[in-house]
């Protein structure tokens, strides 16, 4: 019988990463190169997991559907209703078209004077602040409120929306007992909640016929009517949205600043040439991904870089690895946003890769537009002061950051 320790949220990160990646959550990067050059691809036995750290191997994990799937076994399944996360072809696609409309260049389009407009409102505020935490009073705010409004629903439930966010994207960090408990129970609650949430959303959707809308939504509840998709499936999928849709802008724009700050030359460069900002956003996809890892169950046995792979083991893929790997990135542990190729993982690759791709990739370049034309430069106030999230062995970002800031002076 399954019990709800066997699932894979349940694992605790000290027996999923290395000792030195512990002690310093932000830069797991010396224990990836390590682990790339003496085991690349290796048995965890305190995770009941194989642990991939190559590029070519990671790349085969996200792409090769004859062989890996999100679905995970039975007695690894968590308890609760999945999202097309653990979903494969041909439900995985059906579901993924209905919103995929609202995610196409053409669409975004019409949501990046919006954008723009939240990005401005937040700086207004900040303006005559010469210290303050960068990532709790814009990088946090403004995701929220865009999947808020492009699901829409009220954004005076944006503070519940990030603590349900961070409960649900955490993992346990050891593995005593009642701590566990507690940690399964908080858990639960924060998607039972939010689960609770979004169906008196769509219970007021359903109701109300004369509504005329392309939010996220309507256009499930409409194919919710032709029979597409399920009122469960729908909540699963909103939840992953409004989740993933904040969560990695947050650290995207988290870690851009982070590395620019590290270099501040680059900042110069992208002052003085606002063209360079798509390839600084790329380089800190790759340099610093929001997300470091994900998983697939083997759908059958296979050979994977002269390993046997067994039917339901379960495969971490470190994709923060994989993009450091010198094999496809010359000097890889060098920030470089000049680079002429780059095809990072950190949005995935192939079936699943990341819906929100673009939107994260538009809400970093006006923002990232927004503060090279209002500060002349960013400093940390502390080194020690940006806190990572330390509580996740797959989302990577910081959840504190105050910053130092020279705003230019307007002559």
């Amino acid at each position: 019988m399954k019990t709800p320790y066997e699932s894979i949220i349940m694992i605790p990160t000290n027996k999923l990463i290395g000792k030195k990646a512990l002690e310093d959550p932000y830069n797991p990067f010396a224990w990836y190169k390590e682990m790339r050059e003496e085991e690349s691809i290796c048995f965890n036995p305190q995770a009941d997991m194989w642990n991939v750290f190559l590029y070519d191997d990671v790349k085969r994990v996200l792409e090769d559907k004859e062989y890996f799937s999100n679905i995970m076994p039975e007695k690894k399944k968590p308890p609760f209703p999945q999202s097309i996360l653990g979903m494969d072809q041909p439900k995985h696609t059906q579901i993924r078209s209905i919103v995929n409309r609202s995610f196409t260049p053409k669409a975004l389009e019409v949501w990046e004077s919006r954008i723009q407009e939240i990005t401005e409102d937040i700086l207004t505020q900040l303006s005559n602040r010469e210290n303050f935490d960068i990532v709790q009073e814009l990088f946090y705010p403004l995701p929220v409120i865009v999947i808020a409004e492009m699901l829409d629903v009220s954004t005076h439930d944006m503070d519940r929306f990030k603590n349900w966010s961070d409960i649900i994207v955490s993992s346990p960090s050891h593995d005593d007992a009642d701590y566990l408990t507690d940690f399964f129970h908080t858990r639960l609650q924060a998607e039972n909640e939010l689960g609770d949430f979004f169906e008196e959303i769509l219970q007021l959707n359903r109701g109300n016929s004369n509504k005329d809308s392309n939010d996220i939504i309507s256009l499930l509840v409409q194919s919710e009517v032709d029979e597409k998709i399920s009122g469960e499936e729908i909540v699963s999928f909103c939840k992953l949205l409004l989740v993933a849709g904040n969560e990695t802008t947050t650290n995207l724009l988290g870690n851009l600043l982070y590395c620019l700050i590290e270099h501040p030359d680059v900042y110069k460069q992208i002052q003085q040439d606002t063209a360079l900002i798509p390839k600084a956003i790329e380089e800190v996809l790759r340099y610093r991904s929001p997300a470091q890892r994900v998983v697939r169950r083997v759908k059958k046995e296979m050979q994977l870089n002269g390993q046997t792979l067994q039917v339901d083991q379960i495969v971490s893929a470190w994709v923060g690895s994989a993009n450091r790997d010198s094999n496809y990135f010359k000097d890889a542990d060098s920030f470089n946003i000049h680079r002429k190729r780059n095809p990072h993982l950190a949005f995935g690759h192939g079936i699943h890769f990341c819906l929100g791709a673009r939107l994260a990739r538009l809400e970093a370049r006006i923002v990232l537009t927004e503060l090279t034309k209002k500060y002349k430069s960013f400093s940390f106030i502390d080194t020690n002061l940006p806190i990572p999230i330390s509580n996740s062995s797959s989302v990577y970002g910081l959840k504190s950051f105050p910053v130092k800031s020279e705003m230019i002076q307007i002559k």
